[in-house]
């Protein structure tokens, strides 16, 4: 590097070698970070980075490198205020200026932004990363660093104002003599994978889905199934045409993303105003509160005196919505919606004819009513009298309630009531997963029917270290032994699933996976009901809220691993870890899937062909819940009890041991 910032990519506010930095003039310095913001910087700001000029003029001197300043960290919605990259080591520093002590918070950013250049940030993948946190007036500082993990990311040190240089050079004297090129490494890509409450924030912020989202050679890219969708619409519009497009996509694939993608880019339009909406409420509930936390956080961070959460929550109202209010304003409004860009989440799971007309009987005194709830919907779109757009955001094998409809309900209205109305769909909603290939044949010739690939999202972005996690999930539950094996000898290179029957052994496995703020939780199916005996009790009714957003010191958030999440409050969120607890209600039964319900004193065999397959899809959902490990937990059951017979549990062990997952 020659100058300040060439080799940054603007994902520096200031960039130099470290030499360069040492012979600047401060002032110099500051102007280039006070530039690289773009922003009026308050008093506060520009004295905190004087200070941290001056610790690392003081404290750099004979260490060759590169040093970057206000380094951009995009899923995390912050930058890391200095990165030294020497030798072949990365040392990520977070200042905490005039701090004394070393608090948890403080030491959990520091892992953060060290696991977010690992995981996310090209160049840094393959080097050893060693974070710092210096509180510049700390006490009793660290003098050497903790044994890395096995990614090659070492626990954060503990640094002040006068120890800081020697945290980087001891960094850089552990790390393999491989120099790195700065240049190269500060134009290195960045490809995140962020969670749905991250990616909410930040398409709620006005971020765009390509500066959070990855977008790796060779995978089924959000922004190309975004643009496909956005063309649609643009099409819809301009042609006065009404069209209804099925998006497809693997467990964790970021059919959400493209919705809410779509919904901000239509939010303020008054001419093609969107709406996201999803029956799954604690997945509404989440989100919403995340982006009120959220917006409240950056008013204050820009030294607004914020709104009260009562405005904030109506202005974010609109945003994300529950479908059935939604479909209850219909009801009420003989008008069409203002909306004409519909976008409803998991719409395989919308309700069919017989639970649509037994919930408007009995909770809103509508008798006869003769519509599936997607019928309603479309009818209710279709009141515009020039153009609307519904998007179906569809899930394969996802139904996992009694009433929901499936994706062929929606093209059953279409053939029906709506062949007006041009239909595209991912060539993967033939596929038997979907139950959708005989829908779409019925609608012959009357409806425009048109195929584009761009609406199937093949590659999961939830486990991002593994993007065959869901493949093996599928494999596993369909009983295709010889390809769950293959998938899973690939998945356990960087994703990590274990198998135990002692649920503190789980515990501390999940725990100790745990680094920074990355969040673990205990699942169980709905179903679970012995579970009560090793302290699971599925009964108890956890707020989905609490659970996804409080903190570690909140008994009622995932941390404490004490309350079990169903597949009702999870599906459509996810954690980093996940302790996954089976039970007798799906099991192994002389080589094949047996199901079961538990009443009183015993369980009874299901033999309904669609609860057998909501509980088998409640598996589904549970299994695919972690971004980074999961622990299965099989209890070994009690041959005293009958209700825990070890039968009852014993040949799920075995098959899961089978496919090779690694036992405990």
């Amino acid at each position: 590097m020659t100058a300040p910032n060439d080799n940054a990519r603007q994902s520096a506010f200031y960039a130099a070698p470290i030499q360069q930095f040492l012979a600047a003039d401060n002032a110099a310095v500051l102007g280039h970070l006070a530039g690289g913001s773009g922003l009026a910087i308050d008093g506060a700001q520009t004295e905190a980075w004087k200070e941290q000029v001056r610790v690392l003029k003081q404290t750099l001197p004979g260490v060759d490198g590169s040093l970057f300043l206000e380094f951009d960290v995009p899923r995390l919605g912050s930058r890391i205020d200095g990165v030294v990259v020497a030798n072949s080591a990365v040392v990520p520093i977070e200042f905490k200026v005039g701090e004394h002590r070393y608090t948890k918070s403080d030491y959990n950013q520091a892992w953060d932004y060290a696991l977010d250049l690992k995981n996310f940030h090209e160049a840094s993948r393959e080097l050893p990363i060693f974070p710092v946190l210096c509180a510049t007036n700390g006490a009793t500082p660290d003098d050497h660093w903790q044994i890395p993990h096995a990614d090659g990311v070492y626990p954060p040190i503990k640094s002040n104002a006068a120890t800081v240089g020697d945290a980087v050079r001891s960094a850089i004297a552990l790390a393999p003599s491989a120099p790195i090129d700065p240049h190269a490494w500060g134009r290195s890509s960045y490809r995140p994978s962020p969670t749905i409450i991250e990616a909410a924030k930040a398409l709620y912020a006005r971020h765009s889905v390509q500066a959070i989202a990855r977008s790796d050679a060779g995978a089924r890219n959000l922004h190309v199934t975004t643009q496909c969708v956005e063309e649609i619409i643009a099409r819809s519009r301009a042609q006065r045409e009404k069209a209804i497009v099925f998006v497809t996509g693997v467990p964790g694939a970021g059919k959400t993303l493209v919705g809410l993608n779509i919904a901000t880019q239509h939010l303020e339009s008054d001419d093609t105003h969107a709406v996201f909406l999803s029956g799954n409420r604690p997945l509404v509930d989440v989100l919403r509160e995340a982006l009120v936390e959220d917006d409240i956080h950056r008013q204050r961070a820009l030294g607004k005196m914020p709104e009260r959460k009562g405005v904030v929550r109506q202005k974010v109202k609109p945003f994300i919505q529950n479908v059935h209010h939604f479909r209850d304003e219909g009801l009420r409004n003989a008008a069409p919606p203002i909306e004409h860009v519909a976008i409803f989440d998991e719409s395989q799971r919308a309700w069919n004819q017989k639970k649509t007309a037994k919930f408007m009987k009995q909770r809103k005194g509508v008798e006869g009513f003769s519509m599936s709830e997607p019928e309603f919907l479309i009818s209710y779109m279709d009141r515009h009298r020039d153009w609307a757009v519904v998007v179906c955001l569809v899930g394969g094998g996802l139904e996992i309630h009694d009433g929901e409809a499936g994706i062929k309900s929606w093209l059953h209205a279409v053939r029906d009531r709506f062949p007006h109305w041009r239909t595209y769909i991912s060539p993967e909603l033939y596929d038997s997963e979907y139950e959708a290939g005989a829908a779409i044949e019925q609608l012959g010739t009357g409806v425009h029917v048109e195929t584009q690939y761009a609406l199937h999202l093949a590659v999961s972005m939830r486990s991002f270290r593994a993007e065959n996690v869901s493949a093996f999930v599928k494999a596993m539950l369909d009983a295709d032994e010889d390809r769950a094996r293959e998938l899973l000898a690939q998945v356990l290179n960087t994703y990590s699933v274990v198998l135990t029957r002692d649920r503190t052994i789980a515990k501390k496995w999940v725990r100790d996976q745990a680094r920074g703020s990355e969040r673990y939780g205990l699942v169980a199916s709905s179903q679970a009901q012995r579970l009560k005996a090793y302290c699971i009790d599925v009964r108890v009714d956890v707020d989905p809220v609490k659970y996804f957003l409080a903190d570690r010191a909140d008994t009622r958030s995932s941390y404490y691993l004490e309350d079990a999440a169903t597949e009702f409050q999870t599906q459509g969120l996810e954690l980093d870890w996940t302790l996954m607890s089976w039970d007798a209600d799906l099991r192994r039964t002389k080589g094949r899937w047996s199901y079961h319900n538990f009443r009183g004193d015993r369980w009874t065999s299901v033999h309904d062909a669609d609860r057998q397959r909501y509980l088998l899809n409640a598996y589904r959902v549970l299994l695919t819940r972690a971004r980074q490990g999961m622990a299965i937990f099989v209890p070994k059951g009690r041959k005293s009890d009958p209700t825990l017979h070890p039968e009852n549990y014993d040949q799920t062990f075995q098959y899961l041991q089978s496919l090779g997952v690694p036992v405990l």
